[in-house]
């Protein structure tokens, strides 16, 4: 079994299609298919469902993908760890709530890039769960989430202290009305969603409908959110913002890395600026 040909299943797994494998890694699909065939015929078992929509994991399939997470993030690592240098430089992967990425990030981002300008540093946003998932497959460096944790692989340094609101119309006056209405969500595992759950489950059996929505954009009507969100439109006179009580009233934006792994030059430097004061200001 050839690291190589780990590579290539990891891909067609996260890809769901040969087709769109091939294209990512810039092979032809012949190559492709020859090696999932390769190491079908190793362990003894298929490691794919094929039907029509692409392919799909089977039993034998998710338990090699474990592995090969594993097996080809080492592998990344110990190539990162004998090449590093002093001097930042590299892939940086990052991942953030759509929330931070739109408020916190582009500041802190401008001055990391302005520093060290040989690191290509990407960001993928997501929901607080997708991404805690995303770093325990090894397809992140670190990531921004919402609410503190914990997990046995990961560790997390404090970003940012956020404190949550209600946003409404200003015609909408009180607090009270406020959450008598429709409220716009994130899909599950929004860590902003899950507050606002526990909150709304804290005034008793009568609790507002929940709408989902897929951006933030769309959800600034009424959600709960970080106030620095809410405060363009607040200046703006386009929304009303209405305090959450404790103990849901604040909360941390994290950031997490893995425990195991080397922590280049580059994700040092990031977690560097996080704790420099002026760095953390949204404009």
């Amino acid at each position: 079994m050839e690291s190589s040909e780990l590579r290539v299943f990891q891909m067609v797994a996260r890809e769901g299609s040969i087709t769109k494998a091939a294209q990512q890694l810039g092979y032809v699909q012949s190559n492709v298919t020859a090696r999932i065939q390769s190491l079908e015929a190793e362990v003894g078992s298929p490691l794919f469902n094929r039907h029509p929509r692409g392919m799909s994991l089977t039993s034998s399939g998710k338990l090699l993908l474990t592995y090969a997470d594993k097996i080809i993030g080492l592998l990344d690592e110990a190539k990162l760890a004998l090449t590093d240098q002093n001097k930042p430089f590299g892939t940086l992967a990052i991942g953030s709530t759509q929330t931070c990425a739109a408020v916190r990030l582009p500041a802190l981002l401008t001055k990391y890039y302005q520093q060290f300008p040989d690191v290509q540093l990407s960001l993928t946003t997501g929901h607080t769960a997708d991404l805690i998932d995303r770093m325990l497959h090894y397809e992140l460096d670190g990531s921004f989430i919402g609410g503190s944790f914990e997990h046995p692989e990961l560790t997390s340094v404090i970003a940012f202290p956020e404190e949550l609101v209600i946003v409404s119309t200003p015609a909408v006056a009180t607090l009270e009305e406020a959450v008598a209405k429709p409220v716009l969500v994130f899909s599950n595992g929004c860590s902003y969603r899950e507050i606002l759950q526990k909150w709304l489950s804290s005034l008793g059996p009568s609790r507002p409908p929940l709408m989902e929505f897929g951006t933030l954009e769309a959800i600034l009507g009424g959600v709960a959110a970080p106030q620095t969100v809410a405060d363009k439109y607040v200046k703006e006179g386009t929304m009303r913002t209405h305090t959450v009580p404790s103990p849901y009233r604040y909360i941390n934006t994290e950031f997490i890395t893995r425990k195991d792994a080397f922590n280049s030059s580059a994700l040092r430097e990031l977690i560097r600026l996080l704790q420099v004061p002026s760095t953390i200001e949204a404009d």
